[in-house]
């Protein structure tokens, strides 16, 4: 197997690669901390010029390639970060970039990759069979293949992500990095331990995607999902061989979160931090928030690795956090169908501070009386209690809900 990445490793990259990426801040957030009842400090990968942490492993091993090899060009497969880090620096650098991403990969993250001047592929719904057909165009064009996460230098730059954290707050002895194939929460591990023994390191996937969680654990990977994850960008079937070594040695734990975990920590990030961050980079204080108890009173640092997020995806996860807020509501109300009865019902809304949001009507629903109606409507509301409040006044004016 091919020799893990030393932190020497991470320090050369760390000098080669600064000149043209951004020294993104870690900054402490008191209110995350007061919810999650330890420090939390954020490192805002989001903020790199592509918006992910992806561009420090990419251009690390582009600057690697002999004149040769930059003649012919590369060929990567990525979900979309990687595409843009790869895509972005070697367009730079006038090296020919062709990219092969899955199908389903947001239409944004496509478009940024295109805009740096690669040749984009489409092809597959997984990464594994994007890889494939990667691996089978630079075979066929001779182009060198520039691998996500699963390569020495890919990782190294990676590293250079928790090498900034420490330099910037060396008191962290907690970090919780995001994982799809391992290669950054890798890159993490060497230089953190390097810096400071006993820091601890802890990973953090979607449970649609447990790969590493299961390579860790020797489980059987589960069946594939029928749903996609809101953490497309760490949605990886088969994590790396050399990433899964690191990972076992170095990493005290992972810790598997839900969909609606993610969509949480992502909404609370936007609306207290004012920072816009993808799924897989909520994936970390989503895990922060659901182990709460095992982090009281540390350090702790979470990498926020990206803010590539589709906004139509953006604009769903928040109606849909304002739904479990109790801050949007739907109702149905079963009616009189006579004139008069939504300017009642608006009324009694207006009238407790709730304000309506969509109206529909529904004259053909078999199994109430045919002079009657049913009411859908999309309620604003303060919060959970205020909505009940709502409710209870809709019950007592003699609407009844259905």
């Amino acid at each position: 197997m091919t020799a893990a990445p030393t932190f020497a490793d991470i320090q050369n990259a760390a000098a080669r690669i600064q000149p043209a990426l951004v020294r993104t801040p870690t900054r402490h957030s008191r209110t995350l901390s007061g919810i999650a009842g330890c420090e939390v400090w954020l490192k805002f990968e989001n903020r790199q010029f592509t918006a992910s942490f992806k561009e420090r492993g990419a251009l690390n091993r582009i600057l690697a390639l002999s004149d040769a090899e930059k003649k012919r060009g590369v060929a990567a497969m990525s979900a979309g970060n990687h595409a843009q880090g790869v895509a972005y620096h070697a367009g730079r650098l006038g090296i020919p970039a062709t990219i092969v991403m899955p199908v389903t990969t947001p239409f944004n993250k496509v478009k940024h990759t295109r805009d740096f001047g690669a040749t984009v592929i489409l092809h597959g719904h997984s990464l594994v069979e994007a890889d494939a057909e990667a691996r089978r165009i630079a075979k066929e064009k001779n182009l060198t293949f520039i691998h996500p996460y699963d390569d020495p230098l890919v990782i190294a730059g990676q590293g250079t992500c928790a090498m900034e954290m420490l330099e910037d707050v060396p008191q962290l002895d907690v970090l919780i990095v995001p994982i799809g194939g391992g290669g950054l929460i890798s890159g993490c591990a060497i230089a953190a331990k390097a810096m400071k023994p006993a820091i601890e390191i802890f990973g953090a996937q979607s449970e649609l995607y447990p790969a590493m969680y299961d390579a860790v654990k020797g489980l059987a990977p589960p069946p594939a999902p029928i749903i996609q994850t809101i953490a497309e960008g760490i949605a990886v079937k088969q994590p790396g061989a050399l990433t899964t070594q690191i990972v076992k040695q170095m990493v005290s734990d992972i810790f598997v979160v839900g969909e609606d975990e993610i969509e949480h920590a992502l909404s609370m990030i936007l609306e207290i931090e004012k920072t816009l961050i993808e799924g897989a980079a909520a994936s970390g204080f989503a895990a922060l928030l659901a182990h709460a108890g095992q982090f009281k009173g540390r350090q702790v640092g979470i990498v926020m690795s990206g803010g590539n997020i589709d906004m139509r995806l953006l604009s769903n996860v928040i109606l849909r956090e304002l739904t479990r807020e109790g801050r949007i509501i739907h109702l149905e109300l079963q009616i009189e169908d006579r004139p008069g009865q939504l300017a009642d019902i608006s009324r009694i809304i207006a009238d407790a501070g709730g304000n309506v949001l969509e109206v529909s009507h529904n004259r053909m629903m078999a199994g109430i009386p045919a002079k009657s109606a049913t009411l859908g409507l999309v309620v604003e509301a303060r919060d959970a209690e205020h909505a009940q409040e709502i409710r209870d006044r809709l019950a007592a004016a003699g609407f009844r809900q259905i």
